[in-house]
């Protein structure tokens, strides 16, 4: 069974020393929140972890951004402060996320099935 393929939305903060993003739960509460700051933060964003790429840009593998990343770019590694200010200063980017599909059970035999020494075939 295929999974994957789900809308993904995050909000892209390009900072001096890296690249920042925030994964959220709703674009639509995400559009209200900007002005309408009452509505809880959790209902905006998906987690609240702050994560980087490490100066790959847009497309780079996700990180956990560390204290220190936070404190050298915001001056503050509390995420609650950190996610309001890229929430407010980033973009906004929407995307499909790739499906994916894989073996369920791989000790019922697997794609190297009888290959080498990985397979269940001995030689």
């Amino acid at each position: 069974m295929a999974r994957g393929g789900a809308l993904m939305a995050r909000v892209h903060y390009k900072g001096t020393n890296d690249d920042f993003f925030v994964f959220l739960d709703s674009v639509e509460d995400f559009k209200k929140w900007l002005t309408d700051s009452s509505i809880p933060l959790a209902q905006v964003v998906n987690t609240f972890k702050i994560f980087c790429t490490h100066k790959h840009g847009n497309q780079g593998l996700y990180d956990c951004a560390s204290n220190a990343d936070l404190d050298n770019e915001f001056g503050t590694h509390k995420d609650v402060e950190v996610i309001e200010k890229i929430l407010r200063q980033g973009v906004l980017t929407e995307g499909h996320m790739a499906e994916r599909s894989a073996s369920r059970n791989d000790a019922n035999g697997g794609w190297t099935s009888g290959i080498g020494n990985q397979g269940g075939a001995h030689q």
